[in-house]
């Protein structure tokens, strides 16, 4: 039986990926955090939308938020205001994109809710958002 986690974790697109994808190198690891963290994943508009990116349609999406027990949260103003800062920081350090990348989102999110982020990727959000906790292999 899979352990509950009290705390609420967001959980980014890389580990649902790594579980429905063609990738087998994270597919353990990716398995075992969403048993540990089972009914308190949540996801929010940005890592919904790149979970359509593989699927052919909103309803799969769906299937696939439900499959997961995943709870779809809409992004806080003040979340919005720390992605911002944090891409404002990333183009005064040299940074080149002209529109905030998705991981300033979910890392500003995260921040925002006081939650950790489940992930394996952890550059950008160590860098910008070193007040979240991130759960990573």
């Amino acid at each position: 039986m899979a352990t509950i986690e009290a705390m609420q974790v967001l959980v980014d697109t890389n580990v649902i990926v790594d579980i429905t994808g063609d990738s087998n190198e994270w597919l353990t690891w990716s398995i075992s955090q969403v048993e540990k963290h089972v009914g308190c994943l949540l996801i929010n508009p940005i890592i919904y939308a790149e979970l359509c990116i593989p699927l052919d349609s909103a309803d799969e999406v769906d299937r696939l938020v439900a499959v997961f027990g995943l709870e779809y949260l809409e992004l806080p103003k003040a979340a919005l205001f720390l992605a911002a800062r944090a891409f404002r920081r990333y183009r005064q350090c040299g940074g080149t994109k002209s529109a905030p990348l998705p991981d300033f989102f979910i890392g500003a999110h995260a921040a925002a809710l006081e939650i950790p982020i489940l992930t394996r990727d952890v550059g950008r959000y160590a860098t910008y958002f070193p007040e979240v906790t991130l759960i990573t292999p």
